[in-house]
């Protein structure tokens, strides 16, 4: 019987990983396209740029209502919605290249589409599937799956773009988001064996929501979520114009982010691992801890090749490693029954942090020529959040769970 437990975790494992991986790809293409927008259907870089934002906000706000939807009903369906939206944004984008077609499709729809193909969806039900012992484990490893995505659709995007045309390109992206239709099949086939047997009862969710903002731990991993996605989006979106600025070779921008998501893969597992070992919120502080030190030594220290791709490669190892920590932390206080609800109203506070760290980032070049004053807010950051987790405990709320009431 183990090993039929085993078999059908390790399915749900690999299917999540390849989910992510279509879905976290697709999106890490997105900026691939705004120059070829821009100069061959004359739409201004900034809406392009604005429609690519936009989905990071719907994104979070839909994606407490993705995962309330895959708690009541299973990933499977949710998946396979997300998908096919996704890839219908992807569709618009490609066949009706004009500014608010791309907000409806790059910005919206894809929005709505990825909150239901990735972590709080995903990683909740390899959670679910996974022992409780090696749930942490097996969350970092699917979301290792994000960045393998990253290397494979980057470079096939930009030869298709080359080759055929931005809609082309695109269209084939929407077709990669259609294989993820039944593979979400999969995430359910998860056998009651392996379920958490010691939970007390789940609250009603209404219950379940008013205890976490109770909660103080919560409120401070939700604190420390934010910092996370300022953090990662000012890197994601600024680096490769910070490098040209400092007059460093011509496409080291793209060698960085290739090594931050070659680093990701190894760091996602690793704290996954960790976080299987150790309490989350402890080994959440000293990512955040060393992703400041690490960000403050780059701005500070004279920048050559080799610090540049340093840098990538801290960073990559602390990227999204934060994200199987903190939904394990979660499953641990509050149990599985309400995780994707729980992890997505903290995974909302990460895309304000992800909308306003891009945002941001060019509002202060533009107004003082120079981004000094965002790199040293996104290392303050990172000290902030290191200071919010390790004071936090993952002991669960009392359930005021009575007989009758």
């Amino acid at each position: 019987m183990q090993a039929v437990h085993l078999k059908r975790a390790t399915l749900v494992l690999v299917a999540g990983a390849l989910i992510m991986s279509a879905a976290m790809g697709v999106r890490q293409t997105f900026g691939l396209f705004i120059d070829p927008f821009s100069f061959n259907h004359g739409i201004p870089v900034t809406v392009v740029a604005f429609a690519i934002a936009l989905h990071n906000l719907v994104w979070g706000f839909a994606q407490p209502f993705a995962g309330a939807a895959a708690d009541r009903h299973g990933a499977a369906p949710v998946v396979a919605f997300g998908a096919i939206i996704y890839a219908a944004g992807l569709a618009i984008a490609a066949l009706f290249p004009s500014g608010p077609m791309l907000a409806i499709g790059m910005g919206v729809l894809v929005g709505i589409g990825i909150s239901c193909t990735t972590f709080g969806v995903v990683l909740t039900a390899v959670g679910r599937a996974a022992t409780p012992e090696k749930r942490s484990m097996a969350m970092g490893l699917a979301s290792a799956g994000g960045s393998l995505g990253q290397t494979v659709l980057v470079p096939l995007a930009q030869a298709i773009t080359d080759g055929s045309g931005t809609s082309t390109s695109l269209l084939v992206m929407a077709s990669v988001m259609l294989i993820a239709v039944p593979l979400g099949f999969m995430l359910d086939r998860r056998d009651p064996g392996v379920a958490p047997v010691k939970e007390p009862p789940a609250p009603p969710l209404r219950e379940a929501l008013m205890q976490a903002s109770r909660h103080r731990g919560y409120r401070l991993l939700t604190l420390g979520f934010f910092s996370c996605g300022f953090q990662l989006a000012f890197i994601a979106t600024h680096l490769p114009g910070y490098l040209t600025l400092c007059h460093m070779p011509i496409g080291l921008g793209a060698t960085a982010l290739a090594v931050i998501g070659l680093f990701n893969m190894i760091g996602s597992w690793a704290c996954g691992w960790l976080g299987g070992r150790f309490r989350q919120q402890y080994v959440l502080g000293w990512l955040y801890l060393i992703r400041a030190v690490a960000i403050g030594a780059f701005f500070l220290l004279p920048k050559s090749t080799e610090s540049v791709v340093i840098f990538a490669a801290i960073m990559g190892l602390t990227w999204l490693g934060t994200v199987p920590l903190t939904g394990g932390w979660v499953a641990r206080v509050f149990g599985m029954r309400h995780l994707g609800t729980l992890f997505g109203v903290c995974f909302l506070s990460h895309q304000v942090g992800s909308f306003l760290g891009a945002w941001m980032g060019g509002l202060v070049f533009d107004l003082t020529g120079s981004y000094s004053l965002i790199w040293i807010g996104t290392a303050a950051a990172g000290l902030l959040a290191a200071a919010v987790h390790f004071p936090i405990t993952d002991k669960p709320p009392a359930l005021a769970v009575a007989a009758g009431a």
